[in-house]
């Protein structure tokens, strides 16, 4: 049996007397949240939800201290559920973890069963963290719009907020699900990045005339938005007859001011996509898609970094101050298990 050491490293986040602060720590397993899983972790992710925690700059944990990192990919050690057994890959997105429980930048790491998803074959344990949440979250949009009766012979699917982490994997993620996908961004000097992934065309956000009618011109068949606010009430406006509009992101605000016109007259859907509750049996279902005939292309182009826990602090800084693009995996096994 592999035995857990008596320490090991953690990038945790404190907010006490002495203020909010985030460092590699060493730590006792039992310093952690407990769980009837302990894995040894590989990889995990960084997102921008981990830099607004990280940083302080959005109000993203429960209690303190917690360690950082909502999403987690490495191998069982223990596990005290038959489900689960010595040297089983697993991972976890989400499910509380960095908000109300200790989440991924931990070397070890004891997690709730009923949230651990075995890899699916046909996935690495790097690779799955390249998809992380950002990945999942694109997918589950798109299992949504397909429930709802999105097919790729209805016409293109307009992705929203492009250069982000959903956004870019969403694009992979469409193209290879056989749909055309169309970009919009406030980033358009990404347009060739954008295009390689699988986008064919891409739409300036700063020059698009959004126009104020409570119907515009049907132009797309289906969206998914990572942007909210006024972007998301303009997609009610421009999506065609029954397409889908999947929310998963508010970028650009919480507020949405639209009409009912598009929904009676066009009968337009509004999808919400809420990735971290996402119920067990989906979940399982979405990373198999993932794993298979989802799994986008050119997954390596899309990480475009790679850290240490150490690194973890730099990295924020860059996505706070909006240079980042593409995915950041964070190698926490410095053995460099993929």
């Amino acid at each position: 049996m592999t035995s857990t050491p008596d320490t090991f490293r953690c990038f945790r986040i404190h907010n006490d007397a002495a203020g909010y602060r985030a460092a590699l720590e060493t730590v006792k397993l039992d310093d952690l949240s407990p769980g009837e899983v302990t894995i040894r972790t590989a990889w995990s992710s960084v997102n921008y939800k981990d830099a607004l925690a990280g940083t302080g700059r959005g109000k993203i944990l429960r209690r303190f201290p917690l360690v950082g990192g909502i999403d987690v990919a490495g191998h069982v050690v223990e596990s005290r559920d038959p489900r689960y057994r010595e040297g089983d890959a697993v991972l976890v997105t989400g499910c509380g973890l960095s908000e109300t429980r200790d989440g991924g930048y931990s070397e070890y790491l004891r997690l709730e069963a009923d949230w651990v998803v075995p890899l699916p074959a046909g996935l690495g344990l790097r690779e799955a963290m390249a998809l992380g949440t950002a990945g999942f979250t694109a997918a589950l949009s798109l299992y949504r719009m397909e429930q709802n009766g999105q097919t790729p012979a209805q016409g293109p699917v307009l992705v929203t907020g492009a250069t982000g982490g959903v956004g870019q994997l969403a694009i992979a993620i469409l193209a290879k699900a056989g749909f055309d996908v169309h970009a919009l961004t406030g980033k358009f000097d990404r347009l060739d990045e954008l295009t390689a992934l699988g986008a064919v065309s891409v739409l300036d956000r700063k020059t698009l005339p959004m126009g104020q009618r409570a119907l515009e011109t049907a132009a797309w068949a289906g969206a998914i938005d990572n942007v909210g606010g006024e972007t998301l009430a303009w997609l009610t406006r421009v999506i065609q007859p029954y397409g889908n509009i999947a929310s998963c992101g508010l970028a650009g605000g919480d507020a949405l001011h639209t009409t009912v016109m598009p929904f009676i007259i066009r009968g337009v859907s509004l999808l919400g996509i809420a990735s971290a509750g996402t119920p067990y049996s989906i979940r399982r279902e979405i990373w198999q898609r993932l794993a298979g005939p989802w799994k986008p292309d050119n997954l390596d182009a899309i990480i475009t970094r790679e850290t240490g826990l150490e690194g973890l602090t730099s990295v924020f800084d860059l996505m706070m101050a909006g240079d980042s693009f593409g995915r950041t995996v964070v190698r926490v096994d410095r053995r460099g298990e993929n």
